[in-house]
Protein backbone atom coordinates (compact mmCIF):
# COMPACT_ATOMS: atom_id res chain seq x y z
CA UNK A 1 0.00 0.00 0.00
CA UNK A 2 1.03 3.08 -0.65
CA UNK A 3 1.79 5.89 2.18
CA UNK A 4 -0.28 8.88 2.36
CA UNK A 5 0.62 11.69 5.06
CA UNK A 6 -2.22 14.10 5.24
CA UNK A 7 -1.68 17.56 7.02
CA UNK A 8 -4.28 20.57 8.48
CA UNK A 9 -4.28 22.80 11.14
CA UNK A 10 -7.09 20.94 12.95
CA UNK A 11 -9.32 18.42 11.89
CA UNK A 12 -10.78 19.76 8.65
CA UNK A 13 -8.29 17.45 6.57
CA UNK A 14 -10.40 14.96 7.47
CA UNK A 15 -12.94 15.68 4.93
CA UNK A 16 -10.24 14.83 2.39
CA UNK A 17 -9.84 11.91 4.22
CA UNK A 18 -13.01 10.89 4.01
CA UNK A 19 -12.60 11.39 -0.09
CA UNK A 20 -9.50 9.09 0.13
CA UNK A 21 -10.95 6.69 1.83
CA UNK A 22 -13.84 6.25 -0.81
CA UNK A 23 -11.45 6.76 -3.45
CA UNK A 24 -10.86 2.90 -3.76
CA UNK A 25 -6.86 3.56 -4.11
CA UNK A 26 -4.30 0.74 -1.74
CA UNK A 27 -3.77 3.83 0.72
CA UNK A 28 -2.54 3.87 3.80
CA UNK A 29 -3.26 7.14 5.41
CA UNK A 30 -1.26 9.07 8.43
CA UNK A 31 -2.57 12.70 9.60
CA UNK A 32 -0.81 15.48 11.37
CA UNK A 33 -2.83 18.14 12.95
CA UNK A 34 -0.97 21.28 13.99
CA UNK A 35 -3.34 22.40 16.33
CA UNK A 36 -1.31 24.19 18.68
CA UNK A 37 -1.61 26.54 16.19
CA UNK A 38 -5.20 26.52 15.00
CA UNK A 39 -6.66 28.77 13.36
CA UNK A 40 -4.38 29.40 10.78
CA UNK A 41 -6.19 31.80 9.03
CA UNK A 42 -5.01 33.99 12.21
CA UNK A 43 -1.09 33.84 11.56
CA UNK A 44 0.78 35.92 9.54
CA UNK A 45 2.28 34.12 6.03
CA UNK A 46 6.05 34.37 7.93
CA UNK A 47 4.96 32.38 10.83
CA UNK A 48 2.98 29.63 8.32
CA UNK A 49 6.34 29.50 5.94
CA UNK A 50 8.42 29.11 8.79
CA UNK A 51 6.97 26.92 10.39
CA UNK A 52 4.93 24.60 7.89
CA UNK A 53 7.61 23.28 6.08
CA UNK A 54 9.85 22.78 9.31
CA UNK A 55 6.95 20.41 10.57
CA UNK A 56 6.07 18.32 8.26
CA UNK A 57 9.77 17.27 7.05
CA UNK A 58 10.36 16.39 10.43
CA UNK A 59 7.38 14.42 10.57
CA UNK A 60 8.59 12.94 7.23
CA UNK A 61 11.50 12.09 8.14
CA UNK A 62 10.05 10.00 11.19
CA UNK A 63 6.87 8.27 9.39
CA UNK A 64 8.36 8.33 6.11
CA UNK A 65 5.60 8.90 3.85
CA UNK A 66 5.48 8.40 -0.19
CA UNK A 67 3.29 11.18 -0.61
CA UNK A 68 2.12 14.52 1.78
CA UNK A 69 -1.60 15.69 0.81
CA UNK A 70 -1.64 19.39 2.79
CA UNK A 71 -5.06 19.33 3.54
CA UNK A 72 -5.46 22.38 4.34
CA UNK A 73 -6.11 25.73 2.09
CA UNK A 74 -4.22 28.38 4.30
CA UNK A 75 -1.38 26.62 3.71
CA UNK A 76 -1.35 25.90 0.70
CA UNK A 77 -1.60 29.14 -0.69
CA UNK A 78 1.22 30.56 1.54
CA UNK A 79 3.58 27.47 1.91
CA UNK A 80 3.06 24.99 -0.84
CA UNK A 81 6.36 26.26 -2.28
CA UNK A 82 8.30 25.85 0.39
CA UNK A 83 7.05 22.73 1.64
CA UNK A 84 8.15 21.23 -1.78
CA UNK A 85 11.63 22.37 -0.90
CA UNK A 86 11.92 20.98 2.01
CA UNK A 87 10.75 17.42 1.44
CA UNK A 88 11.96 14.68 -0.79
CA UNK A 89 8.39 13.27 -2.10
CA UNK A 90 5.98 14.46 -4.17
CA UNK A 91 3.32 17.03 -2.29
CA UNK A 92 -0.49 17.85 -3.01
CA UNK A 93 -1.73 21.17 -2.20
CA UNK A 94 -5.69 22.04 -1.99
CA UNK A 95 -6.85 24.92 -4.43
CA UNK A 96 -9.82 26.57 -4.32
CA UNK A 97 -12.70 24.98 -6.33
CA UNK A 98 -13.48 28.01 -8.21
CA UNK A 99 -12.75 26.62 -11.97
CA UNK A 100 -15.11 23.58 -11.16
CA UNK A 101 -17.38 26.39 -9.49
CA UNK A 102 -17.37 28.35 -12.45
CA UNK A 103 -18.34 25.66 -14.78
CA UNK A 104 -20.97 24.76 -13.21
CA UNK A 105 -23.02 28.10 -12.51
CA UNK A 106 -25.99 28.72 -14.26
CA UNK A 107 -26.38 31.94 -13.13
CA UNK A 108 -23.07 33.85 -13.52
CA UNK A 109 -22.98 34.26 -9.76
CA UNK A 110 -20.91 31.75 -7.56
CA UNK A 111 -20.02 31.96 -4.01
CA UNK A 112 -16.60 31.31 -2.09
CA UNK A 113 -16.58 30.05 1.23
CA UNK A 114 -13.39 30.36 2.84
CA UNK A 115 -11.48 31.35 5.91
CA UNK A 116 -10.70 35.38 5.95
CA UNK A 117 -6.55 34.52 5.01
CA UNK A 118 -8.07 32.48 1.96
CA UNK A 119 -10.55 35.27 0.54
CA UNK A 120 -8.02 37.87 0.34
CA UNK A 121 -4.80 35.99 -1.11
CA UNK A 122 -3.59 37.00 -4.26
CA UNK A 123 -3.50 33.27 -5.12
CA UNK A 124 -7.02 33.41 -4.93
CA UNK A 125 -7.42 36.24 -6.77
CA UNK A 126 -5.39 35.05 -9.56
CA UNK A 127 -7.99 31.94 -9.33
CA UNK A 128 -10.61 33.91 -9.90
CA UNK A 129 -8.96 36.15 -12.95
CA UNK A 130 -7.94 32.94 -14.70
CA UNK A 131 -10.97 30.39 -14.41
CA UNK A 132 -14.21 33.45 -12.83
CA UNK A 133 -13.33 36.37 -14.81
CA UNK A 134 -16.81 36.41 -16.66
CA UNK A 135 -18.43 35.45 -13.34
CA UNK A 136 -19.20 37.25 -10.34
CA UNK A 137 -17.88 36.18 -7.42
CA UNK A 138 -19.18 36.71 -3.94
CA UNK A 139 -16.68 36.36 -1.06
CA UNK A 140 -16.94 35.61 2.49
CA UNK A 141 -14.49 34.99 5.02
CA UNK A 142 -15.19 32.78 7.96
CA UNK A 143 -12.85 31.82 11.26
CA UNK A 144 -15.78 30.67 13.51
CA UNK A 145 -16.84 28.34 10.76
CA UNK A 146 -13.63 26.33 11.51
CA UNK A 147 -14.17 26.46 15.25
CA UNK A 148 -17.80 24.90 14.46
CA UNK A 149 -16.15 22.35 12.66
CA UNK A 150 -13.91 21.38 15.21
CA UNK A 151 -16.44 21.40 17.95
CA UNK A 152 -19.08 19.51 16.15
CA UNK A 153 -16.36 16.54 15.38
CA UNK A 154 -15.64 16.57 19.00
CA UNK A 155 -19.24 16.07 19.94
CA UNK A 156 -20.39 19.96 20.49
CA UNK A 157 -23.37 21.75 18.39
CA UNK A 158 -21.13 23.91 16.70
CA UNK A 159 -21.92 27.75 16.76
CA UNK A 160 -25.30 28.21 14.74
CA UNK A 161 -24.52 32.18 14.45
CA UNK A 162 -21.56 31.31 12.06
CA UNK A 163 -23.57 29.22 10.16
CA UNK A 164 -25.66 31.76 9.69
CA UNK A 165 -23.34 34.61 9.38
CA UNK A 166 -21.53 32.58 6.87
CA UNK A 167 -25.04 32.22 4.98
CA UNK A 168 -26.05 35.91 5.49
CA UNK A 169 -22.50 36.96 4.21
CA UNK A 170 -23.16 35.23 1.13
CA UNK A 171 -26.85 34.97 0.16
CA UNK A 172 -27.59 38.57 1.28
CA UNK A 173 -24.41 40.07 -0.02
CA UNK A 174 -24.56 42.60 -3.61
CA UNK A 175 -25.33 39.66 -6.14
CA UNK A 176 -26.09 36.93 -3.83
CA UNK A 177 -30.03 36.70 -4.55
CA UNK A 178 -28.39 34.69 -7.97
CA UNK A 179 -26.14 32.48 -6.67
CA UNK A 180 -25.97 28.98 -7.15
CA UNK A 181 -22.91 27.32 -6.71
CA UNK A 182 -20.58 27.61 -3.53
CA UNK A 183 -17.21 26.78 -3.32
CA UNK A 184 -15.79 25.24 0.05
CA UNK A 185 -12.41 26.75 0.06
CA UNK A 186 -11.34 25.38 3.35
CA UNK A 187 -11.28 21.89 4.26
CA UNK A 188 -13.32 22.52 7.82
CA UNK A 189 -15.97 24.00 5.81
CA UNK A 190 -17.32 20.14 4.07
CA UNK A 191 -17.72 18.88 7.47
CA UNK A 192 -20.47 21.63 8.20
CA UNK A 193 -22.23 21.64 4.35
CA UNK A 194 -25.48 19.63 5.46
CA UNK A 195 -25.99 22.80 8.53
CA UNK A 196 -24.42 25.15 5.67
CA UNK A 197 -27.33 23.05 3.04
CA UNK A 198 -30.01 23.52 5.90
CA UNK A 199 -29.15 26.98 6.74
CA UNK A 200 -29.07 28.36 3.10
CA UNK A 201 -32.39 30.06 1.70
CA UNK A 202 -32.31 28.01 -1.56
CA UNK A 203 -30.93 24.83 -2.72
CA UNK A 204 -27.35 24.94 -4.64
CA UNK A 205 -24.25 23.34 -5.79
CA UNK A 206 -21.56 23.23 -2.68
CA UNK A 207 -18.29 22.45 -4.14
CA UNK A 208 -15.30 21.12 -2.40
CA UNK A 209 -11.86 19.65 -3.49
CA UNK A 210 -11.85 16.50 -1.81
CA UNK A 211 -12.76 14.59 -4.58
CA UNK A 212 -10.54 16.27 -6.70
CA UNK A 213 -7.78 15.59 -4.26
CA UNK A 214 -8.10 11.67 -4.12
CA UNK A 215 -7.51 11.53 -7.77
CA UNK A 216 -4.24 13.53 -8.07
CA UNK A 217 -2.92 11.64 -4.93
CA UNK A 218 -3.88 8.56 -6.69
CA UNK A 219 -2.57 9.47 -10.24
CA UNK A 220 1.38 11.31 -8.75
CA UNK A 221 1.69 7.65 -6.76
CA UNK A 222 -0.08 5.54 -9.37
CA UNK A 223 -1.99 3.65 -6.54
CA UNK A 224 -3.37 0.28 -6.82
CA UNK A 225 -6.86 -0.53 -6.56
CA UNK A 226 -7.88 -1.89 -3.18
CA UNK A 227 -8.98 -0.83 0.24
CA UNK A 228 -7.50 2.26 1.57
CA UNK A 229 -7.02 2.13 5.69
CA UNK A 230 -5.83 4.85 8.12
CA UNK A 231 -3.26 4.17 10.70
CA UNK A 232 -2.12 7.04 13.17
CA UNK A 233 -2.78 10.73 13.96
CA UNK A 234 -0.75 13.51 15.52
CA UNK A 235 -0.79 16.73 17.05
CA UNK A 236 0.90 19.49 18.23
CA UNK A 237 -1.77 20.60 20.51
CA UNK A 238 -4.42 18.99 22.72
CA UNK A 239 -4.78 15.35 21.41
CA UNK A 240 -8.11 14.65 19.72
CA UNK A 241 -8.04 11.00 20.48
CA UNK A 242 -11.89 10.40 20.36
CA UNK A 243 -12.10 12.35 16.95
CA UNK A 244 -9.83 10.51 15.19
CA UNK A 245 -10.16 6.77 17.01
CA UNK A 246 -14.11 7.27 15.28
CA UNK A 247 -12.64 7.52 12.02
CA UNK A 248 -10.59 4.41 12.61
CA UNK A 249 -7.19 5.67 13.52
CA UNK A 250 -5.74 3.23 15.92
CA UNK A 251 -2.21 4.99 16.96
CA UNK A 252 -2.15 8.33 18.26
CA UNK A 253 1.09 10.72 18.47
CA UNK A 254 2.21 13.47 20.58
CA UNK A 255 4.45 15.83 18.36
CA UNK A 256 7.06 18.14 20.37
CA UNK A 257 7.66 21.62 19.88
CA UNK A 258 10.18 23.21 17.61
CA UNK A 259 13.17 22.92 15.61
CA UNK A 260 12.58 18.75 16.56
CA UNK A 261 9.31 17.84 16.31
CA UNK A 262 9.54 14.71 17.56
CA UNK A 263 6.49 12.74 17.31
CA UNK A 264 6.06 10.49 20.81
CA UNK A 265 3.29 8.00 20.89
CA UNK A 266 0.70 7.73 23.53
CA UNK A 267 -1.73 5.70 25.00
CA UNK A 268 -4.98 5.70 23.79
CA UNK A 269 -6.53 6.17 27.35
CA UNK A 270 -3.85 9.01 28.21
CA UNK A 271 -4.96 11.25 24.91
CA UNK A 272 -8.43 11.43 25.65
Amino acid sequence: MKRVLVFDSGVGGLSVCDALMASGSALEIDYVADNAWLPYGLKSDVELRARVPALLAAVAAQWRPELVVIACNTASTIALDAVRAALDVPVVGVVPPIKPAAALTRSGVIGLLATPATVRRAYTNDLIGQFAADKRVVRFGSSALVEAAEDKLRGGRGDPGAIDEAIKGLFEAPGGGALDVVALACTHFPLLVDELKAAAPRPCVWLDSGEAIARRVAHVLIAEAGVPRVRRAGFTGMSAHAVFSGRGFTGMAHIGGAPEFLAMPVESNAAE
